[in-house]
């Protein structure tokens, strides 16, 4: 299979190219001077760890490279209002459009639906892109190891900050891990989908989280499906998840996300 990464960070770097022809940088950030005060993203996954329970970004993307389309009836605002009934401390709305068919309509829909904090899903290169994220009403933004190097993940990181954004660090493998725990936030994702395959395996997860120091906030993403993947992550100490695809191919993503991590198994 090709490097999908490859071709979707070559897609970002002309799509922002174009969006700074559209909209200059000095408009953009004269529009996040206007924004209201963003939502506490990393206060909401702690507030839900302080009640013993996990807390759960839950994902909302209409398709995926590896999948294709989710589904045609997409409605995030619908989505976004169940995820919170349901359980969820946080959303994670894809906005990239050529793989993920996301916008930032998408994003406004979902987080005006619900008083959730709202992770920007996208592919993050530029620090226009960060603003951009700021405007469209995003709490939290995605770094990841592998994509950007490690200084250019610092200037957006340190941009982010002083917007009032948390940000959400993924890695992949030990060297990224690595990369990632050199940034200042706690929220430390590790994916165990492989971005160039786009395959997933727990056992990243598993053979990382010694790495994590206790003073960051592991967050699994990717691969969980069933129960018995919620309790093989707890299991490992594991209690911060960001879960979509299978809420997304669910009849009822909220009642999804309920049975997959809120419903106690009887036996």
């Amino acid at each position: 299979m090709a490097d999908i990464l490859d071709r979707i960070l070559a897609a970002k770097r002309d799509e922002v190219s174009v969006a700074r022809t559209r909209e200059p940088l000095e408009a953009l950030r004269e529009r996040v001077a206007e924004m209201p005060a963003p939502r506490d993203f990393l206060g909401a996954i702690r507030a839900k760890h302080a009640a013993g329970m996990p807390a759960v970004i839950a994902e909302i993307k209409r398709a995926s490279p590896s999948k294709g389309t989710f589904r045609h009836d997409f409605n995030p605002a619908l989505f976004a209002k169940s995820y919170s009934e349901h359980g969820a401390a946080c959303l994670s709305v894809l906005t990239d459009g050529p793989f993920f068919g996301g916008s930032a309509a998408d994003l406004k829909a979902a987080r005006s639906s619900c008083d959730l904090p709202v992770l920007r899903k996208d592919f993050m290169i530029d620090p226009y892109q960060v603003y951009e994220a700021c405007v469209m009403g995003a709490d939290c933004i995605l770094l990841i190891a592998g994509a950007v190097p490690l200084p250019l993940m610092r200037e957006l990181e340190d941009l982010a900050f002083s917007l009032g954004l948390a940000v959400l660090v993924e890695s992949h493998n030990a060297a990224e891990l690595s990369d990632a725990l050199q940034l200042k936030t706690p929220l430390i994702g590790i994916n165990n989908r492989n971005l160039k395959t786009f395959m997933t395996d727990l056992a990243v997860t598993e053979s990382l989280r010694s790495k994590v120091p206790d003073g960051r906030i592991l967050v699994t993403e990717s691969g969980i499906s069933f129960r018995k993947d919620v309790m093989r992550m707890q299991n490992v100490g594991v209690s911060t998840y960001l879960v979509g695809g299978v809420l997304m191919e669910s009849p009822d993503p909220g009642k999804a996300l309920k049975n997959l991590f809120f419903v106690r198994d009887c036996h």
